[in-house]
């Protein structure tokens, strides 16, 4: 594959179809780097970086942090790399997958008992929904002592 050399900043964020922002956000993470910059201070790339972003955003819709990716993309370049090694990560990020979706799915239980308490409320004075949201207020205490604030 032919790579296209001196892309700029505008160019490679076109291409892997993500925000100028995030580029410069990448740089600042030491994940992506331009391979030089012109007198005028603006940043040459070249094809390789926007076939990384495309990796990095490929791999954060499966769940990948920005740590792990930086872990896979030098794994990527390593040449003596284990697939072990890929495998060990994406476990972790599946495990890590699933815990967010446990979540997800007692929130979806919350929200779904919220809404029924809300149906079988008679009248409209007080919702359940907005109740359900205030703090508990604490009783107070006797003889007038303060709780201690640590």
């Amino acid at each position: 594959m032919n790579k296209p050399m001196n892309l700029t900043i505008g160019q490679v964020a076109k291409m892997a179809n993500v925000n100028i922002q995030t580029l410069r956000y990448y740089e600042r993470r030491k994940i992506l780097r331009p391979i030089a910059r012109r007198d005028s201070g603006y940043r040459i790339y070249d094809g390789e970086a926007v076939r990384t972003v495309q990796f990095i955003k490929r791999a954060q819709q499966l769940g990948f942090s920005l740590e792990d990716i930086q872990a896979l993309l030098s794994l990527r370049i390593e040449k003596k790399s284990k697939c072990a090694d890929v495998r060990d990560r994406a476990e972790k990020t599946l495990r890590e997958v699933e815990a967010r979706i446990s979540r997800l799915e007692a929130m979806k239980k919350a929200l779904k008992k919220l809404i029924r308490d809300c149906d079988n409320k008679a009248t409209n004075e007080t919702c359940p929904i907005l109740e359900s949201f205030e703090p508990e207020v604490a009783p107070p205490r006797r003889n007038g002592a303060r709780k201690e604030v640590l």
